[in-house]
């Protein structure tokens, strides 16, 4: 016979018996699982916060004296809300949030949920600040503090969760492909030290300032015939020295 909630706290206390223990976690779950409902959101999954009430009933039977004339339920109702309290205040939290803040934030969700069970709709800040006796900048600060509860992951889908979608990471950034520009850019530009001053010129009102040929001709005093061969020798001779293809050539005009 399994016996009274009482004999079964006296036979895990006295005897560490473990089938005590396991009659008890089955009779007081429902117990848990309905103080786990109060905190549960849109953002919180019952059965994670079900887990969480499940430790705080565990410490709870662990910690009970039944020789001390209280019912259980009195004793485990504080343990397992401080457990489920613990949970959104040390680890629910993406940022770090004032624990006064986080409290009123957890107070303004419990009775958005109430408010909109009863309505069937979202309430306005102001039917909360109402329904909670607080100003509407007390309950738009709460409402701040309680959006850095709930952080997305960057590997979420962005289209709805279709197996090869991309991630909302992979939208947030790509590689930058002007860092290898400006590498080649450095290189270039060492090699570009060892060539005569006219081609050295040449190249420099070609590529930086994005001159014609024939621009240059009249800026350097020659034939737009003699600017492209210097243009091609001085390209030649960096492709030489650089092992890499030589920059990209504005078009002529």
């Amino acid at each position: 016979m399994i016996g009274s909630s009482e004999e079964l706290f006296r036979r895990w206390r006295e005897d560490r018996d473990p089938c005590a223990r396991e009659e008890l976690i089955t009779r007081f779950l429902p117990l848990a699982r309905k103080l786990a409902r109060r905190y549960m959101t849109a953002h919180e999954p019952l059965e994670d916060l079900t887990q969480v009430a499940s430790l705080g009933l565990l410490k709870a039977i662990d910690r009970f004296d039944p020789d001390r004339g209280i019912a259980f339920s009195s004793y485990a109702v504080p343990t397992i809300l401080g457990e489920l309290k613990r949970y959104f205040r040390d680890l629910g939290w993406s940022v770090h949030v004032p624990r006064g803040a986080q409290e009123m934030a957890l107070r303004i969700e419990q009775a958005r949920q109430e408010l909109s069970s009863r309505s069937g709709r979202s309430p306005s800040v102001a039917e909360l600040a109402q329904y909670l006796e607080l100003g509407v900048d007390e309950v738009l600060d709460a409402l701040e503090a309680g959006a850095a509860h709930h952080a997305i992951s960057l590997e979420v889908p962005t289209d709805g969760g279709e197996e090869e979608s991309a991630t909302l990471g992979q939208s947030l950034g790509e590689e930058d492909l002007g860092y290898d520009g400006v590498e080649a850019r450095l290189t270039w530009r060492r090699a570009a030290r060892q060539l005569p001053a006219r081609e050295r010129r040449v190249l420099f009102l070609r590529f930086a300032c994005e001159l014609t040929q024939a621009q240059i001709a009249e800026r350097v005093g020659v034939s737009q015939m003699q600017v492209s061969r210097i243009l091609r020798r001085a390209i030649g001779t960096l492709q030489q020295l650089t092992g890499e293809a030589g920059p990209a050539r504005p078009e002529a005009a």
